[in-house]
Parts: C-alpha cells; structure tokens; sequence
C-alpha cells in the first residue's frame, strides 16, 4: 500500500505519521507479528526524516502499541488493555475504548467487613459491614483481571444489584452518584496459588495490582478497589510534562 502525506497541511508531518501508523497495524497481517517496514524504507516513502518518522513511532511505543527491539525491527504489541494516568477511566469505559468486548468470568457480591485501608478511606469503624463486589473480567476466553470493591456503606447498594451493568452507570442512574476522582497505587506483586488459578498462570508470575480510591464530584469516597492484572495484559502509561 502506497502511503502519501501532505506537506502543505496544517497538521504536523509527524501527527500524519502517527496517523498512518495507526491505520497500518490495524492490518492482520501485522498483527499477527509481521515486522513494519524500515525506518529507512518508510521515510523514503512518506518523503520525511528519519526524525519524523522516529517521532511517531515513538508515540506509538509509549502507548504499548508498538514494540521495537533494536537489531530486529518494529512489531506491532501483542493486544492489551491500556490506561492512561491523566484519564482515568471505568474498565469497562478502557475496552469500549479499545475496541474490545468485555467478559465477565465470574461475580460475586457479599456484606462483609473490609480491609484497614477501606475502613480508613471511609472513616468507618474496624467492625463495619460494607458491600463487597468480586469480578473476574476479561475479554472473551481470557480472564486477565480480577477485581475486588469495596463500597462506602452510606450508599444503600445490595446484594440485588445488578451488576451485568456498567458500575459507574448504576451509580449515576440509581444513586445520583457522579465520580469524578481516582486516586491510584500501581505495584508489582508476585502471584498466589489462587490469584494464578483465576487468571490462568503460574504461582510465582508477576501480576501488577492497581489500588484505586474513587471519590465523587463533592469529594465523597465512593469505592475502594484493588485489580490484580496479568502482567502480560496491562499497560500502565504516565505522561509528564515540563511547564
């Protein structure tokens, strides 16, 4: 396929790049780890510099797209969730985003008494019942995720919720309930004997846990989260910027 970009436009050459890129490694071919062509080759043919190029190639392996390995070349990454730092969002919200459908493999929800960090995050006492959501999720025949939220007990959620529906959604619609902000923890860990069974790995595999503490649009803690990833399914970018 003969790709041209336009030097009179006002988008950058390296914004028409990306976009291009975008568009090339949606090709099955690619994806199923065809290398891209050279950036020799490839500047060439869109009539740029290597600079240019490397720009937008180099956006596209910061967002976990592209996977570029010196002495072999540029492949498109095997297909993951990402999330980015500076817009957070529900997972389910993550893969609608990224074209992806999502499958819940196993629900479950309880009164029990949560963890001290729930308890703190609520300004509860220690003995306190809070509703509880367990969920193994994923894409359709791969559980990568398992979720465990916690919620604050002034919200009058049960047992009978139905949590087919996006979660975020339920509280809009039936509580009034608007979160705005995600405090979040991202660390390593190594994988339990019943973490690996429900994500499918080995006892001992690294699995990344995500804390996220979600307050709404007045400051009020809603949920308590914890999400134990795959590692090899989860992307985690962080943008900085200079002022």
């Amino acid at each position: 396929m003969k790709y041209q970009l336009d030097p009179n436009s006002s988008k950058p050459l390296h914004v028409q790049a990306e976009e291009m890129l975008r568009e090339l490694i949606r090709d099955e071919e690619y994806k199923k780890g065809k290398l891209l062509p050279n950036e020799v080759d490839l500047s060439k043919e869109l009539n740029i510099s290597r600079n240019t190029l490397r720009q937008a190639i180099n956006k596209l392996v910061f967002e976990g797209l592209l996977i570029r390995k010196k002495g072999y070349g540029t492949t498109v990454a095997p297909l993951n969730v990402m999330s980015n730092a500076r817009n957070w969002k529900s997972f389910s919200q993550e893969m609608k985003a990224q074209g992806m459908a999502v499958q819940n493999f196993e629900l479950h929800i309880s009164f029990r008494k949560g963890p001290e960090e729930a308890g703190k995050f609520f300004s509860v006492t220690p003995d306190t019942y809070m509703l509880c959501l367990e969920r193994l999720r994923g894409k359709p025949g791969l559980p990568f995720v398992y979720f465990i939220s916690y919620f604050n007990p002034q919200i009058p959620m049960t047992v009978e919720e139905d949590m087919t529906s996006p979660l975020y959604e339920i509280l809009e619609k039936k509580y009034g309930i608007f979160v705005k902000t995600s405090k979040e923890m991202v660390y390593a860990r190594e994988a339990d004997a019943e973490m690996a069974a429900k994500l499918g790995i080995k006892e001992g595999d690294p699995v990344l846990v995500r804390k996220r503490f979600v307050l709404d649009r007045n400051n009020m803690p809603v949920e308590y989260n914890i999400g134990y990833y795959r590692a090899d399914s989860f992307t985690y970018t962080i943008e900085f910027t200079n002022d």
